[in-house]
């Protein structure tokens, strides 16, 4: 090569370095958020000036305010810090519901529909990104299973009244095609967006539906980004999931003690039947309300055959006076048993349950037969077990 093509080449290529090296100086002096920094810029299109803009997180309680700013031009901006990402909602000042979004580091941007505040758009972070690519996918379903479910409305009610379980068990099994079709989004989730902050929620949610196996469970866990899993929430779906393997399908279920109403501690080992139900519910749960005249049925069927219930109650903290009149109102006999820690409840952990009602079908042994099975498939194999 000559010796000018030379120089002109270099001169060349030293430009083109130049100018990488200004978008990369560029690009980093836009960025306005440093680590653990978190910036929301919102549009506010319809909204008078002065109206409140709150962030809300989910705890124990309920929903609570972490933050409030006003609109100003249709603009509104929350600026603060955050180590660990978490759902948390928007919601506005005299509009009803709220809407979902990742808080985590980053520059988030939030367009408020004033008229329905779940069609808001979010962007600007990755899980964000993502969230709203999901959210996208899962209305599509949502809409269709909707359209199911209004569709044979007068059918369940019908068959319901007339105690028709052949139809009801039909209608339950199209409905499930849409609960795989959810299923399937987030198992798309998991595995094509392993740093995604719903990448984890989604294991963890998985962890406490029936049927789920602990070995894939297990690897979509170890997938996530490491980041992900070295969160508070990391940390607990994993010890959820090692839960899950010492309470799956064979194994023993783990003993453990707990007070009754009276004070007592109470142990399962010493609660066993020839089969026995630990049924995991809580006053204040609805389903487990609603699911409990069953359950009294089952156990005054069963129980002068062998069949013992052990109740485990996610009660709250000074709210023993409730749980021992939801055992009083619904005539629950059997065992009763709680900690009154609601979710911080040890044996909640022990077993890996994250949502009730739960149950556990064990036999004579206490070994775990099944999970989560519920009225007349319950009560099928209660009976086959006590040759009934």
């Amino acid at each position: 090569m000559k010796i000018h093509e030379y120089k002109k080449n270099y001169a060349q290529w030293g430009a083109k370095m130049l100018l990488s090296i200004s978008l990369i100086t560029l690009s980093a002096s836009c960025n306005k958020t440093g680590e653990n920094e978190f910036i929301i810029t919102g549009k506010a299109d319809g909204l008078k000036d002065g109206t409140e803009v709150y962030i809300k997180k989910q705890d124990s309680t309920g929903l609570v305010n972490i933050d409030t700013v006003k609109v100003q031009g249709g603009k509104f901006e929350f600026e603060g810090n955050v180590t660990e990402p978490r759902i948390h909602f928007l919601q506005v000042k005299d509009v009803q519901g709220g809407f979902p979004f990742v808080l985590e580091n980053g520059e988030i941007e939030i367009s408020v529909n004033k008229d329905t505040i779940a069609k808001s758009k979010i962007k600007g972070t990755y899980s964000n990104d993502q969230l709203m690519t999901y959210s996208t996918e899962y209305d599509k379903v949502s809409k269709r299973m909707r359209a199911y479910q209004e569709a044979n409305m007068a059918k369940w009610q019908e068959a319901a009244a007339t105690n028709d379980t052949v139809t009801r068990n039909a209608l339950i099994k199209g409905n499930k095609i849409y609960e795989d079709e959810f299923m399937k989004l987030m198992v798309n989730e998991i595995e094509k967006h392993p740093k995604s902050y719903l990448s984890l929620l989604f294991v963890g949610q998985m962890v406490n539906q029936p049927g789920q196996d602990p070995a894939k469970l297990k690897k979509y866990y170890e997938a996530l980004d490491e980041k992900l899993k070295n969160t508070k929430e990391g940390k607990k779906v994993k010890k959820s999931i090692d839960g899950l393997s010492s309470t799956a399908i064979g194994s023993v279920a783990p003993d453990f003690t707990a007070p009754n109403p009276d004070g007592k501690m109470v142990s399962l080992k010493e609660s066993l039947g020839k089969v026995t139900i630990i049924d995991f519910w809580a006053s204040w749960c609805g389903p487990c309300r609603a699911e409990n005249p069953n359950v009294v049925a089952l156990y005054n069927e069963f129980h002068p055959k062998g069949l013992n219930i052990i109740g485990v109650s996610f009660d709250k903290t000074g709210e023993a006076a409730k749980w021992k009149e939801a055992i009083a109102k619904d005539g629950l006999t059997w065992t009763q048993v709680s900690n009154l820690k609601h979710w911080q409840d040890p044996i909640a952990t022990l077993y890996g349950v994250q949502s009730i009602p739960a149950t556990y079908l064990l036999d004579a042994n206490g070994k775990i037969i099944a999970k989560d099975l519920r009225g007349e498939e319950l009560k099928a194999k209660v009976a086959s077990l006590l040759g009934a």
